[in-house]
């Protein structure tokens, strides 16, 4: 692929990264474990993490290189593995714990940020190795520090493990509580998902699919700042111009993804994957969703017409950016994290926006709720029936959709809960109160949809 390089895109870009705080926010190396499956634990360990130092050996070196050579900041550098539970399956182990000691441990030496793929896929049922996986979860999460868990409990094909959905608000809790020094900072690192996606470079929920090549560079781009200015210059103009202006921008924006993981791709000697289009924010202010949304005319996030600004923004950066790049992938769209979003959080301090309205937002945008502290009394049923909810959003409506909640321990609504970094801060929101207990204890599964049935 060729780049046209003129003075002109050059100042912009530099503008846009000085400014706008635009960056490359992670350059993920997806790793295949399934040459390591071993039926005696240790040996199995021994080969993961060989495996992951041989290939990921150059990945933080290379990210530098990059990042000093072009000017452009590549915030995370991490890695994602074949889900943990097909892996330890085949060892006749109970608990997994050791794995994510194995795969912390190697993300520690490597100096990358986060390392995924202590996963699960169960959305139509359980193996013995996604049981015990599941179980290890809160004990693995607060053993480790860059360790990510994801499970997926749903899909449009096979409709929801309800069975799953049960376990993980218990599981939710147990991984709170385990972490409670912490406000229950493991559930930060714990994702529940319908439609997961094998490609994904973002955490908590990357991991890498067995339909995946043996290893892979996956990049996710990330400019809400570069959106919000250049949507600043067409105050008061119609929607058709706002949209393209959102269209031209995360075209420049996917462009300088598509170089850096081209260039990445060559230096590893690694093939290229996928570039994900997701507009991703942080705590720093000029860096926020909930800001964009606000520019196109809402007094703050959360009022009536959010839902449908967030569903422009949307398809808009989707729009422009698949012409920007040869492979898209992953979630691609906005992600709307609490604690992650300086405006989400001042939306949520003034009483506009709630978890209702979360969930509303949800069906038009990547992810679902994603890093919203609750109140840590929170019933384990209450969690199950959250994420029960986003399933069916993101079942019926053929979208991926996640739940990373925070039962926080000791907290009640209004406090906050502070995580520091790109995890941010989160006021404890409140939950309804009445009871999901008898809905969840129905256990089965949810069949899928009728429009599932496209053969």
């Amino acid at each position: 692929m060729s780049y046209n390089i003129n003075a002109q895109n050059v100042l912009e870009t530099i503008k846009m990264i000085e400014e706008e705080k635009l960056d490359i926010r992670t350059i993920t190396m997806g790793i295949s474990l399934l040459d390591c499956i071993d039926p005696d634990g240790d040996k199995a360990r021994e080969k993961i993490y060989n495996k992951i130092m041989t290939c990921a050996k150059d990945l933080v070196k290379v990210a530098k290189e990059i990042e000093n050579e072009f000017g452009i900041p590549i915030v995370n550098k991490r890695v994602s593995v074949t889900p943990i539970s097909i892996i330890g399956g085949a060892t006749d182990e109970d608990n997994y714990v050791k794995f994510a000691e194995t795969l912390d441990k190697a993300a520690e030496e490597l100096g990358i940020d986060f390392i995924g793929g202590f996963s699960a896929l169960v959305q139509k049922g359980c193996t013995k190795g996604d049981k015990i996986l599941i179980k290890s979860i809160p004990e693995a999460l607060a053993k480790t520090k860059k360790v990510c868990s994801s499970v997926n409990v749903g899909s449009s094909k096979s409709g929801i493990n309800m069975n799953a959905v049960r376990d993980l608000g218990v599981i939710m809790k147990e991984t709170a509580e385990l972490t409670k020094e912490q406000k229950g900072f493991g559930c930060a690192k714990l994702v529940v998902f319908a439609n997961a996606v094998e490609d994904n470079p973002f955490m908590a929920g990357a991991f890498h699919g067995v339909g995946e090549a043996d290893v892979v560079i996956n990049v996710g781009v990330s400019g809400p700042g570069v959106v919000e200015r250049a949507i600043e210059k067409v105050r008061g103009e119609s929607f058709d111009v706002l949209a393209e202006t959102i269209k031209k921008t995360a075209f420049k924006v996917t462009r300088m993804g598509e170089l850096v993981a081209q260039e990445a791709s060559k230096r590893l000697n690694v093939p290229f994957g996928i570039i994900d289009l997701s507009l991703a924010p942080t705590p720093a202010i000029g860096d926020s969703v909930a800001h964009i949304l606000e520019e196109m005319g809402l007094e703050t996030v959360g009022t009536h017409g959010t839902t449908a600004a967030l569903a422009m923004l949307n398809d808009a950066v989707k729009k422009g950016g698949v012409m920007a790049c040869s492979h898209v992938g992953g979630l691609s769209g906005a992600f709307i994290p609490v604690s992650e979003d300086a405006g989400m959080i001042d939306a949520v301090l003034n009483h506009s926006l709630n978890l209702e309205k979360l969930e509303a937002m949800t069906c038009v945008c990547s992810v679902g709720l994603d890093m919203i502290a609750v109140p840590g009394d929170t019933p384990a049923s209450t969690l199950s029936a959250m994420i029960a909810d986003e399933a069916a959003i993101g079942v019926i409506n053929n979208k991926t959709t996640a739940v990373r909640i925070i039962p926080a321990p000791g907290c009640k609504v209004g406090d906050m809960v502070e995580f520091g970094g790109l995890l941010g801060r989160a006021p404890v929101m409140k939950v309804n109160e009445n009871s999901s207990e008898k809905f969840i204890a129905r256990g089965g599964r949810i069949p899928a949809p009728i429009h599932s049935f496209k053969n």
